[in-house]
């Protein structure tokens, strides 16, 4: 009797791509299936066990088992600045310019609640991390989706065409955008930016007055001499931007929740007040345990983590380059952008990472999922160890000589 009832926030949104992959892992495993996953960012390590200690430690406490600050305690925040200070040499205030948010997800979505108008027009480039297109559409707003063209051998971003093609944009969206994100190193790309990018960015959004929303969540995991840039490093860029980091992947705290937004205080207000309705904060002994990964642990990020994707990185270009599946070389995050072998290319994304999983056992999630200019590939996370991926490497290699077989029969 209540099917009259529409729930149209919800209808704007389509059926979650990746869910078909999971259900079908999930039906692969209950019966028996050795299933190799590599398709979810999900680190496959403990946080430092200095983190863990100090986690422990202050849950102990009898005082710190109550409401949190919903902006997060001083201390993190400053934690997060000083953290700013170090990497960026970027100055912010603690109380203004920062906020801790429940993962950089969490956080995400809240500053797009809090700034969205109905209608309102985000760019968002395609293809994309799914939340950053559908926090503008459960807010009410529009979202005007933007090629991201880059190189496929050493994925960085064509610069000049990425700001050509926001120049358009800017022209021909009606109405006018109001925000542009981006997010470097991309998920799912893993391609990459220079400094002078944001520059471009800044100098256009300052001129055409739009805000952009930068996402670094894997600005910690880099190779080959890459250091991620930072927009706010560019002089001016607190006048017009936003930049969320995440503990999740660079600590391996993926299941701690904890990030966070900082820059334009304008936008970090508008944060602040809207957490202050909806939530009380993370956890006080997660809060004290982040501060310390943030001020005392950074050089276990560079002396294990980083060096761990690393080599994962190179095990899985050599194995599957052996099984007839040539991948590019990112030099930043903790992915592989994987072009579909010419044999299967044709499936297209989806039903290649169904066929890869029931006949390789081997989970990956399809690149459809990420946009409609991702279906020619799938993205590869490196979350198992170097003996799944060369299993997983003769599952692949075995499964593409018989799909060839069969093309040829």
């Amino acid at each position: 009797m209540f099917d009259e009832i529409q729930f149209e926030k919800i209808n704007r949104l389509p059926k979650y791509v990746f869910a078909v992959v999971n259900d079908l892992k999930m039906a692969e495993r209950r019966a028996g299936a050795d299933v190799i996953d590599f398709s979810m960012g999900n680190p496959d390590g403990p946080a430092p066990q200095p983190i863990i200690d100090k986690l422990v430690e202050t849950a102990r406490k009898p005082h710190v088992h109550g409401y949190s600050a919903s902006k997060g305690i001083y201390k993190l925040r400053l934690a997060i600045t000083k953290w700013y200070l170090r990497k960026y040499n970027v100055v912010l205030d603690p109380e203004t310019e920062a906020v801790a948010t429940m993962g950089s997800k969490e956080g995400y979505v809240h500053l797009v609640q809090a700034i969205t108008n109905p209608g309102d027009v985000a760019i968002v480039p395609d293809p994309t991390y799914p939340i950053h297109s559908y926090a503008f559409i459960l807010a009410g707003g529009n979202v005007e989706k933007m090629k991201l063209s880059y190189d496929e051998v050493t994925f960085e971003v064509d610069e000049d065409r990425f700001v050509a093609d926001l120049k358009y944009a800017l022209k021909n969206a009606v109405p006018k955008p109001k925000y542009l994100v981006v997010n470097f190193p991309h998920n799912p790309t893993t391609a990459t930016v220079t400094l002078d990018f944001y520059r471009r960015l800044v100098e256009i959004a300052r001129r055409e007055r739009f805000y952009i929303i930068s996402d670094i969540a894997y600005a910690d995991i880099t190779f080959d001499g890459y250091e991620t840039p930072s927009i706010l490093q560019i002089e001016g860029a607190k006048d017009v931007a936003v930049e969320s980091f995440t503990l999740s992947k660079s600590y391996n705290m993926a299941g701690w929740r904890v990030g966070f937004i900082v820059g334009n205080p304008r936008l970090v207000g508008a944060l602040q007040k809207i957490k202050s309705w909806l939530d009380y904060g993370m956890f006080t002994p997660i809060q004290v345990a982040a501060t310390v990964a943030l001020d005392e642990y950074g050089h276990l990020v560079e002396e294990k983590v980083v060096p761990k994707y690393l080599h994962r990185r190179d095990v899985m270009i050599e194995a599957f380059g052996n099984a007839g599946w040539d991948l590019g070389k990112p030099s930043a995050s903790m992915f592989l952008w994987a072009k579909i072998p010419e044999c299967a290319r044709e499936m297209g994304s989806l039903e290649f990472s169904k066929e890869l999983l029931l006949k390789a056992q081997v989970a990956v999630s399809p690149g459809i999922g990420f946009g409609k200019y991702g279906d020619e590939y799938v993205r590869i996370a490196l979350i198992e160890n170097e003996k799944r991926i060369r299993q997983a490497a003769r599952n692949i290699r075995r499964y593409l000589g018989t799909l060839k077989k069969e093309k040829h029969d």
